[in-house]
């Protein structure tokens, strides 16, 4: 078989294997991991630690809705993952806010097809003094079923600041003061039946909304399909179709001089 041959057959492997290999969980501005932090307790998956995004440190433009707007955020996309229709996808979510509700700041997740295209609203939450703050107010609705069923804010109590680190300098503050709608909703789960088979991923996001200042984050944990746990924390490794590519032209280029090497009677040797 001729190099070219061995060369073009690696080429098509690669493409099938880097079109079916799953995509990593990808961070624009401030994502990361933490533990039981000031008002954020583990949540009820029993998991040592949680994932998050936070406003503190985020991006212009990044956590936000299209069409409802916002100044600087983060978002994170959870690993690629394969579905049938009817499976029950869930995840525990816990939003945190140091802004009054005249700033009204906002989070997120969103179910997507492997192209980013929209599916479905697993839950949004918006700072709120009174009442519910998912789903946001001015947000698209849930389409998932929350438990608890309610969502009121959980304030950190007379005169004190909403304390957790992933908020930065906003950590231990509160605008507007006790009562403008700065705390945490505790821990919620959201459930959602996927409604067909095919190859998904999850969207977190968290924006400020008119302005930069007293920050919002959003904790989430225990996102699942059918049970199994589709990774979220930024940085995990999935292999690149970059690396099939590299690996199969090698074993490609091997295999061509072996082949050679038999018809022309000799062995075949490597050099370093």
């Amino acid at each position: 078989m001729k190099l070219q041959t061995w060369f073009a057959g690696a080429a098509i492997a690669a493409a099938i294997l880097g079109a079916g290999a799953a995509q990593a969980q990808t961070c624009v501005g401030n994502c990361g991991t933490d533990g039981a932090d000031g008002v954020v307790t583990l949540s009820p998956t029993g998991n040592s630690s949680y994932d998050f995004v936070s406003t503190a440190g985020g991006v212009v433009g990044a956590g936000q809705i299209s069409g409802v707007g916002g100044t600087n955020g983060s978002q994170l996309t959870s690993a690629q993952f394969a579905a049938s229709a009817g499976d029950p996808l869930t995840l525990f979510f816990n939003y945190v806010t140091s802004d009054g509700s005249e700033f009204a700041d906002y989070a997120f997740a969103e179910l997507q097809t492997s192209t980013g295209a929209h599916v479905a609203w697993l839950f949004t939450a918006r700072t709120e003094p009174l009442g519910n703050t998912s789903p946001g107010q001015g947000l698209p609705a849930d389409d998932s079923t929350l438990t608890p069923s309610t969502s009121a804010i959980i304030a950190p109590g007379l005169g004190n600041g909403v304390i957790w680190g992933p908020l930065g300098g906003s950590s231990g503050g509160c605008f507007d003061g006790s009562g403008a709608g700065c705390g945490h909703t505790g821990w919620i789960q959201s459930t959602f039946a996927i409604p067909s088979a095919g190859t998904y991923q999850v969207e977190f996001g968290v924006t400020n909304f008119l302005d930069q200042a007293f920050d919002t984050g959003l904790a989430f944990d225990g996102l699942a399909n059918n049970g199994i746990t589709i990774p979220t924390t930024p940085g995990g490794a999935v292999p690149e179709p970059a690396t099939w590519a590299m690996m199969l032209l090698g074993l490609g280029a091997m295999g061509a001089m072996l082949r050679t090497a038999r018809r022309n009677g000799s062995p075949a040797t490597a050099t370093a």
